[in-house]
């Protein structure tokens, strides 16, 4: 990055820096919802309000000398951020997706980093008197930083692209496991996180693609405008900030949390016959797939069966997922209603309510997927065989 910033580019960090915070104590003194959850996005708020801040400080041309002036040990302090950000919202991805999400030892590791960062800054910083800190500051020049700390740079920059690669796998994983927990998921959407997540994998690829520039401009003597994409991270974080605000202020209502346990049976495992045949009797006799708001948790408490074991009752002796064996109960129904007499005048929709379904686009594409016709073509077919 260039040493000195323009005034726009100033703006820009400034208001994300604005933007973070406000939205942080937002989270945690007035929004209601997933109490764990707005805390790690706080966390991960006030965190990355500290990365611009650090910005300003090393590179703004009105704030590095205020900076000098007030206290040198105010420099990278606020890079420590960098480190603690990524892991912030991948631990927040985690607990929106997983019910029953805690931290555990082994996460412990992912703030290895940010523990040794602050002990080498500790070290080569810290422990300095201040007329040499000063002196540093005053005669500091970027291209003069030994290679080792572009090196750091490179190694930091790495490791929050794995954050982020990481959060991008608990999405699809979510995305595979959501139908063995509901029959319904018209509501569950999920591009406002996929959005986001892609948004701060990209900066951090950019991140990565300027301290490569900029270590082959230094040691390489190559001369690359690596400046130009970390102006555009700028914004583009800006932006991002933004765009989760909007979205995140109903997340929770557009999430239904997974068991972070995987309900896979391995090949060695057998199925009880007896609780297949609980099920089965169940479902014909007591019918609970007209409740729309069936879950899996709901079904297992119903029969009293553990709901890790009902799902892996479903998904090996049926071969189906939750949500394809609730809403095939719901297809056969609706294809019942739609053949009595008594319901000659209903319309579809009405039909679909009556079988379970609240989503009339889920309803339509599984009953001819199933069915290969519309409901109002098979009514119609049934009619001409009476």
């Amino acid at each position: 990055m260039s040493t000195v910033l323009f005034n726009t580019l100033d703006l820009a960090l400034l208001f994300t820096i604005y933007q973070c915070v406000l939205f942080a104590f937002f989270l945690l003194l007035i929004k209601k919802g997933k109490k764990q959850s707005n805390i790690l996005l706080a966390l991960f708020l006030l965190s990355y309000a500290a990365i611009p801040l650090d910005t300003l400080i090393n590179f703004g041309e009105a704030f590095r000398q205020f900076a000098i002036n007030l206290s040198p040990n105010i420099f990278y302090v606020f890079g420590s951020a960098y480190w603690l950000e990524s892991v912030l919202l991948l631990f927040y991805v985690r607990s929106l997706i997983y019910k029953d999400f805690k931290l555990k030892k082994q996460d412990l590791l992912y703030l290895l980093p940010f523990v040794l960062y602050l002990g080498y800054e500790a070290n080569n910083w810290y422990l300095l008197d201040t007329n040499t800190k000063l002196a540093i500051l005053n005669g500091y020049h970027i291209e003069e930083e030994p290679f080792y700390t572009r090196f750091i740079n490179l190694f930091r920059e790495c490791f929050r692209t794995f954050c982020g690669v990481l959060c991008l796998l608990e999405l699809r994983h979510y995305q595979k496991q959501i139908k063995n927990n509901f029959a319904d998921i018209e509501d569950v959407d999920l591009t406002w996180l996929k959005v986001l997540i892609i948004g701060f994998l990209i900066i951090r690829v950019q991140a990565i693609l300027v301290t490569m520039g900029f270590m082959t401009s230094i040691d390489l003597h190559l001369t690359i405008n690596y400046p130009v994409l970390g102006q555009l991270s700028n914004f583009m974080v800006m932006f991002l900030i933004s765009f989760l605000i909007f979205f995140s202020l109903g997340v929770s209502k557009l999430f239904n949390g997974i068991d972070s346990v995987n309900n896979a049976l391995t090949d060695k495992q057998a199925i009880d016959p007896a609780q297949v045949n609980r099920l089965i009797n169940y479902m014909t006799e007591n019918k609970p797939y007209l409740n729309q708001l069936l879950t899996l948790e709901n079904l297992a408490a119903q029969i009293a069966m553990p709901a890790r074991q009902l799902s892996q009752v479903i998904n090996r002796h049926f071969d189906k997922n939750f949500f394809e064996f609730i809403n095939g109960y719901r297809i056969d129904e609706s294809k019942a209603l739609l053949t009595q007499e008594e319901n000659a005048k209903a319309t579809i929709l009405t039909i679909m309510a009556q079988a379970g379904f609240n989503s009339k686009a889920t309803f339509n594409t599984l009953f001819k997927k199933t069915v290969g016709m519309t409901p109002s073509q098979y009514r119609k077919e049934q009619k001409e065989l009476f």
